[in-house]
């Protein structure tokens, strides 16, 4: 590929999509709070749009901060593709008046290829149940950094396992269509140290699925994300850590390296065939979920049995 990138924030996700896009053979420039964290590297989004004229953007600083980095862009008159790190926003809130030519959000797990298999099975089969879980420890996910002082340690910079894990949520929509209905319980077990939520059980009800689980935390030590589905005729078992694909007895094993979905999700927003990635509405259908999540755990009801 030829052209030019531009990656806001060089945080680890940011480090990742720099070189990814430099592996794809595009000229790559960043932004950061740091203006010497990289080879041209700018200390503003004005001066990074002014001097290297890109054609891509990618917005990969905290969440928070997605929304007033579009809103620049916009202003700018930027008129290339956007790629948004996940979750879109924060909270539920409009996208600014822009002229982009699109706007994609990275549920790059889309791209994963047991989940290519797996909404292929599902395309003529509907669901009647759906129980999905992720783990990964915290502690793990960026080494030689503090994970208290990280984003996802804190509210107000868009953390929690809602929002940092919300992968799962985006993938159930795209399997399953629009949620109608959602309860859900948080909880901060208090065993990071951090402000923000460390775990999370949500019970949904899906346009093509009337029963769904999902339970997302931050504390697992080994590592899982695996999603079970029940249909009429037959059981699907997809673990994504492992690749597999179990449906009934039969296992079959679609490996893709960690990479892998962040090359072809690139690829994608910056070729011709895009019907896979998360649109901008389908992003802010994550995010409105997220707030609805929320809402149903701050005033839920429980009976006792």
């Amino acid at each position: 590929m030829t052209g030019s990138a531009l990656v806001v924030g060089l945080g680890s996700i940011g480090k990742r999509h720099a070189r990814l896009l430099a592996e794809l053979g595009l000229e790559v420039a960043a932004v950061s709070r740091r203006g010497d964290a990289a080879p041209r590297c700018h200390g503003s989004l004005a001066t990074a749009l002014e001097r290297e004229n890109p054609g891509y953007v990618v917005v990969a600083n905290e969440t928070a901060a997605h929304r007033p980095t579009l809103a620049a862009l916009a202003a700018a008159g930027f008129a290339g593709t956007v790629l948004v790190e996940k979750p879109l926003f924060d909270q539920p809130q409009p996208m600014p008046e822009n002229r982009f030519a699109a706007l994609y959000v990275g549920y790059n797990l889309r791209f994963h290829p047991v989940m290519t298999e797996l909404r292929r099975r599902l395309a003529a089969e509907p669901a009647v149940s759906a129980q999905v879980y992720v783990g990964q420890y915290l502690p793990d996910w960026r080494p030689g950094r503090d994970y208290r002082k990280t984003a996802s340690a804190t509210r107000t910079a868009g953390g929690g396992v809602l929002r940092d894990l919300s992968h799962e949520l985006d993938y159930l929509g795209w399997l399953f269509g629009p949620c109608r209905q959602v309860a859900a319980l948080l909880g901060r077990s208090g065993a990071l140290d951090i402000e923000s939520e460390d775990t999370a059980a949500l019970l949904l009800a899906f346009e093509r699925c009337p029963i769904a689980t999902v339970q997302l935390n931050y504390l697992d030590r080994t590592g899982a994300r695996e999603i079970v589905v029940n249909t009429a005729h037959r059981t699907l078992r997809a673990d994504l850590v492992r690749g597999s694909l179990r449906i009934d007895g039969d296992e079959r094993f679609f490996p893709a390296a960690r990479d892998t979905t962040y090359l072809a999700q690139h690829r994608s927003a910056l070729g011709n065939r895009r019907d896979t990635l998360c649109s901008a509405a389908e992003g802010a259908a994550v995010v409105a979920l997220i707030a609805a999540a929320e809402a149903a755990a701050a005033g839920g009801r429980w009976t006792a049995p």
